[in-house]
C-alpha cells in the first residue's frame, strides 16, 4: 500500500484532491494535513511514498514545506506535486526549483492528477 500526504488548507479542495485519488490502480492509504505546520508533525510519523501540496497556506506555506523535505535526508526522496492557484512561470519555476516533481495549476483535471501521481509512484518503486 502507498502512503500519500494531502496538505491543504482548504476543506473542499482536501476533499476533490482525495477523491480524485481513490480508485488508483495501486491501494493509497491517505493522509491529510490542514497547514504545513500539521504536515511537518504527520512526516516523521509514517514513511510517505508522495506528498501532494497547496502552496498559499497558513503558518508553512506549500514552498516552505517542499525546502524542507528536500533538504531533509529522510524525506528527500519522497516525490512532490505542487498544486496551486499561483500559475505564473515564475511560481511554476521556483516550486520545480525547490525540489517539486510536479506543478499542477488549479483548476486541474482530476485524471491528469492521478497520471502524475501514478507516474511518480512507479518511479519511487524504480528506485527501491
Amino acid at each position: 500500500m502507498k502512503r500519500i500526504l494531502i496538505v491543504e488548507d482548504s476543506p473542499t479542495m482536501r476533499a476533490l484532491l482525495n477523491s480524485a485519488l481513490e480508485g488508483l490502480e495501486v491501494p493509497v492509504k491517505i493522509t491529510e494535513a490542514s497547514s504545513g505546520f500539521e504536515a511537518l508533525r504527520c512526516l516523521p510519523r509514517e514513511p510517505f511514498d508522495l506528498i501532494v501540496t497547496d502552496i498559499n497556506m497558513p503558518d508553512i506555506n506549500g514552498l516552505e514545506l517542499v525546502s524542507f523535505a528536500k533538504s531533509n535526508d529522510a524525506y528527500r526522496s519522497i516525490p512532490l506535486v505542487i498544486v496551486s492557484t499561483e500559475g505564473s512561470e515564475r511560481d511554476r519555476e521556483k516550486g520545480l526549483e525547490l525540489g517539486a516533481d510536479v506543478y499542477l495549476v488549479k483548476p486541474f483535471e482530476p485524471e491528469h492528477l492521478r497520471e502524475v501521481v501514478v507516474d511518480l509512484l512507479a518511479r519511487g518503486e524504480q528506485s527501491e
